[in-house]
Order: structure tokens, then sequence, then C-alpha cells
């Protein structure tokens, strides 16, 4: 019998962060749920909270084994990449109050797992994780993002998983 894992991914954003949720098996990934936490255009703290608060709840609702979230990238300017810093933040502290392990993964290498080059468009991004997760309806961009960093730790899992194996089995020869 195959363990389940259940993976929540997160694609942070000040405005929009993306939710993606997978079930594993390390080979087999289904879709579980997926959705944009829309935080609006109010006052910055209050779209912090809107990020902690709402991944909470969807913690509670789909109690997911482990976190992985998109690293920051270059923004256009220090104050872009300084928000979307701090809605990291307030993504990896929901998942770490909540006791979850939280894995990051940069933008370069989430797509590399899911389109098989880092410089792939999101429309890219879109289409193959509608094709890996067959998922008929479109998806919103965010949540698509979120649910390609699931993809990612989903495969880093799987072989991280085959290389310890391996190694365990040569140390015993």
């Amino acid at each position: 019998m195959k363990t389940i894992t259940r993976i929540l991914g997160i694609d942070p954003g000040s405005r929009i962060t993306g939710i993606g949720i997978i079930d594993t098996d390390g080979r087999n990934n289904k879709v579980v749920h997926f959705q944009p936490v829309k935080c609006g255009d109010g006052d910055f703290p209050d779209r912090l909270k809107i990020i902690f608060t709402d991944i909470t709840t969807i913690i509670h609702k789909y109690q997911p084994d482990e976190v992985a979230i998109e690293t920051v990238f270059m923004a256009k300017n220090a104050s872009s990449a300084l928000k979307l810093g701090q809605a990291r933040g307030a993504a990896i502290c929901a998942a770490v109050a909540m006791d979850l392990p939280v894995y990051e993964y940069a933008p370069k290498a989430i797509k590399q797992a899911v389109v098989g080059k880092g410089a792939a468009e999101k429309t890219q991004v879109q289409y193959m994780v509608a094709l890996l997760l067959n998922i008929k309806d479109k998806i919103p961009a965010d949540a698509a993002d979120a649910l390609a960093v699931s993809i990612c730790h989903a495969n880093s899992r799987w072989t991280l998983a085959k290389i310890n194996q391996v190694s365990s089995n040569y140390r015993k020869s």
C-alpha cells in the first residue's frame, strides 16, 4: 500500500496569493483544491492578515502534510520585493504555526519541474499544470503557479526518497 502525502503549494503575492493542494504517492499526483486568495488593495497589514488567516483556514480544512512555497524572485523594484517577502512571511507563519514543514523552491526550479525549462511563460505553466493534473476547467494563473509549486515538491520528495533508499542500501552492503 502506497502512502499518500498531501502538499499545500503557495505562490505568494501581496495582492493575490495562489493556493494549490495535491495528493501524491510519489508517482501520481491528484488535485485536491486550488484557489486564489484575493487580498485586495487595502492597507498592507490588512492584506498580510488575510493571507495568514485564509491559509490557516485552508490548512484546517484540507490538513496538508507539507507546505511548499516559491522563493522571492528579483522584483522590478525594492518595494515590490519587500512586499513579496512579507507576503511569503505571512504564509510561512501560518504553516509553521500549524507545525507543518515548509520547503522553498526557486521560480526557475518550479518551471523546470513542470514545463521542462526554467524560463517558461505563465501560460505554459498553466497549460502543463492542467495537463499533468487532468484539470479541464481554466485555472487562475496564481492558483496554477501554486499547483506547480506542489508538483515541484512532489517530484523533489520522490527523487530524494529514491536517493536515500539507494544510499541506505549501499551502506548495508
